[in-house]
Order: structure tokens, then C-alpha cells, then sequence
């Protein structure tokens, strides 16, 4: 599965390709627990907080063409040690941010950051797709992601310890102590980058299945041309849209929305914490509070903890999802995902109590394949202008920056659960795109070397 077709094992340069997809999944995972600091720090309301999620799509959305224009020029490892100096300053930068304390700083090095990444998914991406035979490049890129899923693990627990830390009086401290998870990002990202300026990481060319590259005039040079390209950059969109309001507002969603919770599960909690020392007690401490109206209810630590949860159930559909991707065909696996996740929501929105907190955990496993399942399917066949197409499919991360406002402003009007509406119509889409896939691409599946007819 890591041998390209002149026989070079490339099971190295795929290793350390994956580690940039655990950076990301890290430094998305922070993301999703910030909203909630700012929204009790700067007293903001969901739509407002969302500017978060603006500015971090919003780097993806400016520096994707330049990203895959260096690709083109510079290659793959140029492409990458860009991508991880950006990533450094931006990290730092969050140490003045701390000082500045103002809203702005914070959004500033989140953008920053966000363009650091976009060279590293315009490049990683398509390039784990070739990286081997074919016909597993599906299979490819999930178990990238799957490195991915553990960032997204970590950078909630590192959020939960470093955003909403207190003092010995009960005082938050996480305006305080907020730079120090962004600053070790920016140390690791220069070791990397060290790392991959003396790694082999070889420029592998692909097969050019619809003649992209052919001097032939009657042929159609434009990526635009293609449909199965173009779909999957609105995929790409509602998909990210749907994701980043889902992740974004998961830690308000399990502080507002669940049943309220009996007094003896937080006194039964703080008796089975006094029986642990230490690190144990201070975790399991503090899990339940109660809010303005004297209803115990989930705190932000512990909703915290639910996101890294929830991302164990995106990492366990990333692994069980690479593994089916063998056997079935993406876009079907795509399509019966999508549906899946449009009943989720149906029934999160439908307010069924703990049945629906438990939808939302499902909607993590079932979102789990869809990225890099989209861009295998969108890439498909393109040959030397992956790369370009590339750019445009992480361009269409914006939709992450758009559609949480929508959802925000829903959730600030009815509430967070009546907000599953929005990724729920995103889903709907992306069910037709791959249940339609073999329609627009002219191939029977992305395994399916052959095509039907030309375009």
C-alpha cells in the first residue's frame, strides 16, 4: 500500500506526513473550546463568539491558492516547511496576545495559525493519495486522518487545562496561562520543520486520467470542467460548515442542553475523587455546577473532557472507516454517512433528552470518513492539478467561517438544539454529492482505474 509504481517504499515519508495531520487536529481542538472561554471572559453571545471560527476558516480561505501555487512551483516539501514557519509565528504571536488581552490579538494569531495549516492540508493531503497504489488512496488518506483524530483528542484536554484553569479561590486563570499550549505548538512545528528540510519527500507525478495535461487542443485543460471536482468543493464547504458548528458549539450544547443532572452524581463524583491524590482528584473535580437558575448541569471542564470524548468517536470512525473503505466504495460509503448524519441531527433537533446527547456523539463517528473522503473523490483522476484542485477544495474550508454564525444565530434566538437544522441541510447535500459521485465523475468508483466515457 506504500510502494509507488517504480517500487520506492515510501512508508517513511507517509509516516511523517501523517504527524503534520495530528498538528492540525491538535490546533483544531483548541479551537473548539475557546468559543466558551470568550463567551464568559468578553461576555459575548454564540454568534459573536463565532468570530473564532471566522478568522480560523479565514486563513484557510486566503492562503489556499497561494498554498497551492507554492506546491506547484517548490513541490511538496516546500510546500511544508512554509506551512510550519507560518504555523511557529503564529503560535508566538499568541504570547503578545496574552499581554494585549484584547479580542482582536486572539483572533489574529488564530488566523495566522489557520494559514500556517492551509499549506500543510493543501500539500498533505493530495499527497498521501499518491503515495502508493491507486486504488488505495481512499484508504490512504483515512488512516492519515487517523492522526489526525488524535490531535483532535488532545487539543480539547489541553483547552479544558489551560482555558478554564482557576486559582486556589475558585478565579479563572485561563486569560493568563491561554499562550501556553500555542507557544509549544510554535517549538514543535521548527523541529519539524528541521526534519522534513533533511527528509526524503519525493515529488511522485500521477496518472492524468482525463488528459488535463494533454497538448491536444479538442481537450479540456480547465479542473472547472469536471463536475465530480466542482461538487466536491460545495461538499468540501457544507461539510467543514457542518463540522465547525457541530465541534464549535459542542461544549455550550452539553452545558445547556442534556437533562439536568441528580445531586447524587456530583456527590457520588466528589466522593470517589477524595479517594485519588493528586493529578486524578483535580481531574475528576468540578465535573457539575449549577447554573443562573440553580439547575445542576455538565460544567465547561466537564464538557471539555466530552469533546476530547467526542473526538474518540471521530477517531474510531476514521480507523473503522479505513478499514471499510477497502472493501466498499467511497462514494457510497460517503452517501450512506451523510444520510446517517441528516438522522442524527433530525434527532438532536427533535430535543429527546439523553437519546439526543447521544446523537451528537454518533454525529462525531459518522462525520469521521468525510474529508478526506471528498478530496480523494474530488481529486480523482486529475493527475499534475491535484495540486491546484487541491487549493480550491481547502478554499472551500470557508464554509466553516459562514455557517456557525447561521447556526449561532439560530441557537441565540431558539436554542443550540433547534441550531442542528443548519448542519443537517449541510448533510443533505453531501449525501446526494456521493451517492452521484459515479454520475458526475463518468467512473464506476474510485477504485475503478477505467473510465466510463470521457468528459
Amino acid at each position: 500500500m506504500f510502494v509507488t509504481d517504480d517500487g520506492k517504499n515510501v512508508l517513511f515519508t507517509f509516516v511523517i506526513v501523517s504527524s503534520l495531520f495530528l498538528l492540525w487536529g491538535f490546533c483544531n481542538g483548541m479551537i473548539d473550546v475557546m468559543d466558551k472561554h470568550f463567551q464568559e471572559e468578553l461576555h459575548l453571545n454564540l454568534s459573536q463568539s463565532a468570530w473564532v471560527q471566522f478568522a480560523h476558516y479565514l486563513g484557510y480561505f486566503l492562503m489556499s491558492l497561494p498554498a497551492g501555487w507554492l506546491a506547484t512551483k517548490f513541490g511538496y516539501k516546500g510546500g511544508i516547511i512554509s506551512g510550519l514557519l507560518l504555523v511557529a509565528v503564529g503560535g508566538f504571536w499568541f504570547i503578545s496576545a496574552t499581554k494585549i488581552v484584547a479580542f482582536w490579538a486572539f483572533l489574529l494569531g488564530v488566523c495566522l495559525i489557520a494559514s500556517g495549516l492551509t499549506f500543510l492540508e493543501t500539500v498533505a493531503n493530495p499527497y498521501t493519495t499518491v503515495l502508493g497504489p491507486k486504488q488505495f488512496a481512499a484508504t490512504r488518506i483515512n488512516l492519515a486522518q487517523c492522526c489526525n483524530g488524535i490531535g483532535w483528542i488532545l487539543g480539547p484536554i489541553a483547552g479544558a487545562v489551560f482555558f478554564y484553569s482557576k486559582d486556589a479561590a475558585g478565579k479563572s486563570t485561563g486569560s493568563q496561562t491561554l499562550w501556553i499550549p500555542y507557544a509549544g505548538v510554535g517549538i514543535v512545528v521548527i523541529v519539524l520543520a528541521v526534519v522534513f528540510y533533511f527528509a526524503s519527500v519525493p515529488d511522485i507525478k500521477v496518472e492524468d486520467d482525463y488528459r488535463l495535461d494533454d497538448s491536444t487542443p479538442e481537450i479540456s485543460h480547465s479542473i472547472w470542467s469536471h463536475p465530480h471536482f466542482t461538487m466536491a468543493v460545495a461538499a468540501q464547504f457544507f461539510y467543514v460548515a457542518a463540522q465547525a458548528g457541530i465541534f464549535s458549539f459542542l461544549i455550550n450544547y452539553m452545558t445547556t442542553q442534556p437533562p439536568p443532572i441528580p445531586a447524587s452524581w456530583s456527590a457520588n463524583m466528589n466522593n470517589l475523587a477524595g479517594k485519588f491524590p493528586g493529578f486524578l482528584q483535580n481531574f475528576m473535580l468540578g465535573w457539575f455546577e449549577s447554573n443562573k437558575e440553580g439547575v445542576l448541569c455538565i460544567s465547561n471542564k466537564l464538557a471539555s473532557y466530552l469533546a476530547s470524548f467526542g473526538f474518540v468517536c471521530f477517531l474510531a470512525g476514521r480507523f473503522t472507516g479505513a478499514g471499510l473503505l477497502r472493501k466498499y466504495s467511497a462514494h457510497k460509503m460517503l452517501g450512506l454517512y451523510g444520510v446517517m448524519n441528516v438522522l442524527m441531527c433530525l434527532l438532536i433537533f427533535c430535543k429527546l433528552g439523553w437519546f439526543s446527547v447521544v446523537c451528537v456523539f454518533l454525529s462525531y463517528f459518522f462525520m469521521s470518513i468525510m474529508f478526506p473522503t471528498i478530496f480523494a473523490l474530488g481529486i480523482f483522476g486529475l493527475g499534475a492539478r491535484a495540486k491546484k484542485a487541491s487549493a480550491y477544495i481547502v478554499m472551500a474550508i470557508m464554509g466553516g467561517a459562514i455557517l456557525p454564525k447561521v447556526m449561532g444565530a439560530v441557537a441565540d434566538k431558539y436554542d443550540l438544539s433547534r441550531g442542528f437544522i443548519v448542519p443537517l441541510l449541510c448533510f443533505v447535500f453531501i449525501a446526494y454529492y456521493g451517492f452521484k459521485w459515479p454520475k458526475y465523475s463518468k467512473a464506476e468508483s474510485l477504485q475503478g482505474v477505467g473510465l466510463t466515457r470521457g468528459h
